[in-house]
């Protein structure tokens, strides 16, 4: 899918925007406006496909157009600043020692204006973070993430931080290795079916075993009968 949006915040008058081609919500490409270039996820899918930025600054130049119109229609109504949820889980399973990456997810907030940071023991850490684009959802609101490679230590505990329109002050969530790993979205999914399918195998045998019982009584109520 194609995923392009403007905003322009009351503060000011200045607009930002975003351009990006995502398959099954993840990020092919996104074009640098700035830059005017494609900026590709992976190296290699540039390889064996193209796209031309120019396409995309075209795109921008309407929506902003439009965005004009939408405002003076709409008597300068400002959205509704939906706040981040926050989850902060590592890659891979944690071996003290061995170099690992810490995923900050922000998600489910709105609009689109979402400040990302990490602290390593509170200081604040910016090398070899990787920040990505805004990835919307089905329910027009947004999610993010930011990447922080990191060797673990039983000593050192990690702090993704967000600032947001829809936050009165920062939210922050705290990670060492003592901190139990939140469940994936996946995971909690497999547990609940399995949850499902036990109840309905106690639901199933229940009725079997009550549908044999009563039988058994019929036919010991016709023998007394004889």
């Amino acid at each position: 899918s194609q995923v392009a949006f403007v905003q322009r915040p009351r503060q000011n008058t200045s607009s930002s925007s975003e351009f990006m081609f995502e398959f099954d919500d993840d990020e092919i490409f996104h074009v640098d406006l700035q830059q005017k270039q494609t900026v590709w996820r992976l190296p290699e899918f540039g390889e064996v496909t193209s796209f031309q930025a120019e396409g995309a600054q075209g795109n921008i130049a309407v929506l902003r157009s439009n965005l004009d119109i939408l405002i003076k229609r709409s008597n300068e109504t400002p959205a509704t600043n939906v706040p981040p949820k926050l989850m902060v889980y590592p890659e891979k399973a944690v071996e003290v020692g061995e170099p690992n990456i810490l995923i900050c997810m922000a998600d489910d907030f709105s609009p689109p204006v979402l400040k990302m940071s990490w602290l390593k023991n509170g200081q604040p850490v910016t090398d070899r973070v990787q920040t990505m684009d805004y990835y919307p959802k089905k329910n027009n609101a947004f999610r993010r993430f930011s990447y922080l490679p990191f060797i673990p230590t039983l000593q050192d505990d990690y702090t993704c931080q967000v600032e947001h329109w829809g936050l009165k002050q920062p939210l922050a969530k705290i990670w060492n290795p003592n901190i139990p790993e939140p469940l994936p979205e996946t995971t909690e999914n497999v547990v609940c079916a399995l949850g499902l399918a036990v109840g309905i195998i106690g639901i199933v045998t229940g009725t079997i075993l009550g549908v044999k019982s009563k039988r058994k009584n019929e036919a010991t109520y016709r023998r007394g009968a004889l």
